[in-house]
């Protein structure tokens, strides 16, 4: 019977605690790795339960997290010798296949009015000025000893858009999925701690109280032709972008037809949500202690940081610029949201106009570059994969 004890608690998580291969100095003590990722697991629940950061994308990423670095977790064990694996073993395939990255789109489709691009199309120039985010941070990691792949992998972290990171990293560098996949999530989540500081920084107080002239109304034949007309121009000049902006502009086709109800209905709702479960656990999943407390991977965090501060940060540098040849009739805080976090970036863009000026409505304003942003960064990642895939 004390043998039999012995060994249930030997088998248990605790035991796996003191037999963790992943020990951390800190401060003299020796930590297991697995306790300071659910420490960070925990936090991350904390932000997105009480501080509402986007909840939806940081809750079954941090609960992902949390399943895998219970010691002894089989939640993510390998299929081998005719075993079964773990649960998201099996939905980690939709990542690594880069299956749910088009379908993510096809319900971001379904859930965007294109009709503040449609009315204004000078903010696609902010959409582009934010992908600056994805080439500068390239260029920089190339040059500290990222061969190109891994290098644009990195990147594209920049363009704030987990499936198009995905995508692409599943194309170039199936490797770094898991730093890559996280680092692009958690950073889309953290929007609304990221961008403001930037935003504050780089703008003044007047050019944040600008009130924007409202937009023009957008014809029903304009939304049914404008993804139409994207689908053919992107396929034609960049063909392995077909695959995410082909999804995002038939979602939006279902939205603006209106004679597919039931298939848009089905995509921005039923379908999107399934599949952020699936990818928000699974690529939670892949921040195991021992590959994540590493220093290439902390490095690809880090560099991830840089490329997302550097998209926000060119946003509103040209938002400034297109506002000085207005004649200060562009609020230059629209161009963060040239970031394609949709919609959290808009929404960041609106708070931060309003805690300036109460009367300011800026949301319809900025996703004009929102979406702008979200084809950038397809089209970007299609040339990067024409380029070196």
């Amino acid at each position: 019977m004390i043998d039999k004890i012995i060994d249930f608690i030997n088998s248990s998580g605790f035991a796996g605690f003191f037999n963790s291969t992943m020990m951390i100095s800190i401060f003299g003590l020796q930590i297991p790795g697995e306790l300071i990722m659910l420490f960070v697991a925990c936090l991350l629940l904390y932000l997105g339960i009480v501080k509402k950061f986007e909840p939806l994308l940081l809750i079954p990423i941090a609960f992902g997290m949390l399943l895998v670095n219970l010691p002894l977790s089989p939640i993510f064990l390998e299929g081998k010798n005719g075993e079964p694996g773990g649960l998201i073993y099996y939905l980690y395939y939709g990542v690594k296949l880069g299956i749910y990255p088009p379908l993510i789109f096809l319900g971001v489709g379904a859930m965007t009015d294109f009709g503040p691009l449609i009315a204004d199309p000078k903010s696609l120039l902010l959409g582009a000025a934010a992908q600056f985010g994805i080439f500068i941070p390239f260029i920089v990691a190339h040059y500290i000893g990222f061969d190109l792949k891994s290098s644009a992998c990195i990147g594209i972290i920049g363009g704030a858009d987990g499936p198009t990171a995905i995508y692409l990293t599943s194309k170039l560098n199936s490797d770094l999925l898991g730093p890559i996949s996280i680092a692009a999530y958690s950073y889309m989540a953290l929007v609304p701690i990221i961008q403001p500081p930037i935003m504050k920084l780089l703008t003044t107080k007047k050019e944040r109280m600008i009130v924007m002239q409202q937009l023009r109304e957008v014809s029903k034949a304009e939304k049914i032709v404008f993804p139409i007309a994207v689908t053919i121009l992107v396929g034609l000049i960049v063909p392995s972008a077909i695959p995410l902006i082909g999804a995002l502009m038939l979602g939006n086709l279902f939205r603006e037809s209106g004679v597919t109800g039931r298939l848009s209905d089905t995509a921005q709702n039923a379908l999107i949500n399934i599949l952020t479960i699936f990818l928000g656990t699974s690529i939670g999943a892949t921040a195991t202690a021992a590959k994540f407390l590493q220093p290439q991977t902390l490095m690809i965090i880090g560099l991830g940081l840089f490329a997302f501060a550097c998209g926000t940060a060119m946003g509103v540098i040209f938002g400034k610029i297109m506002n000085w040849i207005s004649g200060g009739k562009i609020n230059p805080l629209i161009g963060s949201a040239g970031v394609s976090a949709v919609p959290m970036a808009a929404r960041v863009s609106q708070v931060v106009g309003q805690k300036e000026n109460p009367s300011n409505y800026l949301l319809m304003h900025a996703m004009g570059p929102n979406v702008a942003g979200v084809i950038g960064s397809a089209v970007a990642a299609g040339v990067m994969l024409s380029l070196l895939g």
